[in-house]
């Protein structure tokens, strides 16, 4: 009886009162102390409303629903496919929607609630994966902003698959302390691409001399990459490299004489099929025939072999005092001993490498030294 009055009522009634009512028959069923039948009919009452005319009605009921654990599910999943400004109040706070629930409303939804769902505060791992599925530039943006959501590194690889060509993204992408190494790799490919398609780029260098730029930049970000790399994402990497053809003699000499022995180590080992703490060993104590027999497993032969062989022996018996610099004095001793060999083109390579590395630590030395000077005379 009490529910057939209300709908009587509400058919005469304007839309200011069908609004506090709504307001307060949710409350009325939110409270636990409310006898069954009352409570029977106020879910009646509100699920009659979800039809209601008028938005401002709808947007009572959602508010005074959206933030309570007892909130009918229903009701809930009703609102959140309602219009944006009714749907935000409940997709963003409603804990009654469960990640299958937001998983369907991001498959079935618009842009705009897809959107609203990756700003759901401690959002789960699979909205976050749907999202990352289906999710356009905007929606993908909110979600890499939204700091609290569970986004695993798998979601961030699909993330990067479908997005990376976009700079906003690759930014936000690499903000994250959590990205994976390979996706922060294949960022850089992004990022080389971009800039060779850049009007500034094309206008600015010969297409030679722009190639040979975005070629160093990414050769240096990769290593750089490779050096700040441990633990699991390490043999990762170093896959993700094998398979794109990207462990060549002249990034490998790049690790090597850069100082990522951890990095150079994996990717030995992942070359030679060999086990990574064997390959640890023979680089750090392993006699001549054994060192030459694991280089020669990764298809290593001639003189870029001596090459490897020689880079090796100097970082065993680099210097390790206070003011030594292994790096400078690996490249110093290679090209001393090897820059006056015929070779092939891949030699010849692996040397030019050695020698911009050399370039640039003397670059480095001389700008550490005229900022001490400066330093010394303020």
């Amino acid at each position: 009886m009490i529910v057939k009055a209300f709908f009587r009522w509400s058919e005469k009634a304007g839309s200011t009162d069908r609004s506090k009512a709504a307001a307060t028959l949710a409350k009325a069923y939110l409270q636990s102390s409310l006898p069954q039948d009352r409570h029977d009919s106020a879910y009646d009452a509100m699920t009659y409303l979800l039809d209601d005319p008028s938005p401002k009605v709808r947007l009572a009921l959602a508010g005074s629903l959206a933030y309570s654990e007892d909130a009918p599910r229903h009701i809930i999943f009703s609102l959140a496919q309602d219009q944006p400004e009714i749907a935000c109040l409940v997709i963003i706070n409603s804990p009654v929607l469960r990640d299958t629930d937001l998983v369907d409303l991001i498959g079935n939804g618009t842009p705009i609630t897809r959107a609203m769902i990756a700003a759901r505060p401690f959002l789960e791992t699979g909205a976050c994966a749907a999202l990352a599925e289906i999710g356009e530039i905007l929606e993908i943006s909110v979600l890499l902003e939204n700091r609290s959501a569970y986004i695993t590194p798998f979601t961030l690889r699909r993330i990067a698959d479908r997005h990376a060509q976009d700079a906003e993204i690759r930014d936000l992408l690499l903000q994250r302390d959590d990205l994976p190494a390979d996706v922060r790799y294949a960022i850089v490919g992004h990022v080389g691409a971009a800039l060779a398609a850049s009007n500034l780029v094309c206008y600015a260098m010969t297409p030679h001399r722009a190639r040979d730029i975005i070629r160093d930049a990414s050769e240096t970000a990769t290593v750089l990459i490779a050096g700040d790399v441990t633990g699991e994402s390490m043999p990762v990497l170093v896959e993700h490299l094998r398979v794109g053809g990207d462990l060549t003699p002249a990034f490998l000499m790049n690790t090597l004489c850069s100082g990522k022995l951890d990095f150079f180590a994996q990717a030995i080992s992942n070359l030679s099929g060999l086990g990574e703490q064997q390959v640890r060993s023979i680089l750090a104590t392993g006699r001549h025939h054994a060192l030459k027999a694991l280089f020669q497993s990764t298809g290593l032969f001639g003189a870029v072999l001596d090459i490897f062989m020689e880079a090796t022996q100097l970082w065993r018996n680099a210097s390790d005092g206070p003011y030594a610099n292994p790096v400078a004095e690996l490249s110093s001793g290679l090209l001393a001993k090897f820059a006056h060999v015929d070779g092939d083109a891949t030699m010849r390579e692996l040397l030019h490498m050695v020698e911009k590395l050399q370039i640039t630590q003397q670059r480095q030395r001389a700008r550490s030294l005229a900022n001490d000077l400066v330093a010394e005379a303020a």
